[in-house]
């Protein structure tokens, strides 16, 4: 849960930051940290892959999970749900500015492959890289969006330690169930799509990393029959 932890706390300081001073801090400044972060997020994405030890189960697992993914359409699907909840609470608050904001920003943080993939890293390895460069990057958006839309981004925070502690707690569950291969190659496919997260935050080439998702459940039932075909997990 120490990634977790780390993560609720960076988007309190950061909104709170961002209450304070947040006008006063230039664009091209907040451009840059996300940048330099961005490249963080691509290192971190590639350590973890490169500790795949089949790249047959990492590819066989983004090839079967994107179809899936995209059959499903998961991007379009959760942004149809963002866009479902901000209509609701909007028209039913008379605080529409503080719900929105709230909503906003929650769906941000925790819709996406990084909070499920470093939530899913922490609770399985009690690795918490993932979630620490998460929290740097919520902690410097937080602080943008509570410059331009107030304390609900910081109510935000709740949502992002329920959300990301069940999923931790859940995937420890896991962890006497999975294999350390099985978890291996499974953390490899997330590094993959860690890396397509960096690329989209670099604005190198947009990646649809949430159609993507499905390749990290597909990595177990396929490591696993590459096990039992002694194909080299």
């Amino acid at each position: 849960m120490l990634g977790t932890i780390v993560n609720t706390i960076a988007i309190l300081i950061g909104g709170f930051i961002g209450l304070l001073f947040g006008q006063a801090l230039p664009d091209r400044m907040k451009k840059t940290v996300i940048q330099g972060i961005g490249l963080a997020v691509l290192l971190i994405g590639a350590s973890m892959a490169l500790q795949t030890k089949n790249t047959l189960v990492v590819i066989a697992s983004l090839v079967i999970g994107g179809i899936v993914g995209e059959l499903i359409d998961i991007e379009e699907q959760l942004k149809r749900f963002g866009q479902w909840l901000e209509q609701k609470f909007s028209r039913n608050s008379g605080q529409s500015g503080f719900t929105k904001a709230f909503v906003t920003a929650s769906l941000i943080y925790c819709v996406g492959a990084m909070a499920i993939m470093g939530s899913l890293e922490s609770g399985l390895k009690g690795n918490h890289t993932i979630l620490y460069a998460k929290s740097m990057l919520d902690g410097i958006s937080a602080l943008v969006f509570a410059s331009s839309m107030g304390i609900g981004v910081l109510a935000s925070a709740l949502p992002v330690f329920l959300y990301q502690g069940l999923i931790t707690l859940s995937a420890g569950l896991l962890q006497g169930v999975l294999s350390p291969e099985i978890i291996n190659e499974m953390g490899a496919t997330g590094g993959l799509l860690i890396v397509g997260i960096g690329l989209n935050v670099l604005e190198i080439k947009e990646i649809k990393v949430g159609n993507l998702l499905p390749a990290l459940f597909f990595a177990i039932p396929i490591a696993l029959l590459f096990t039992k075909l002694h194909l080299g997990v």
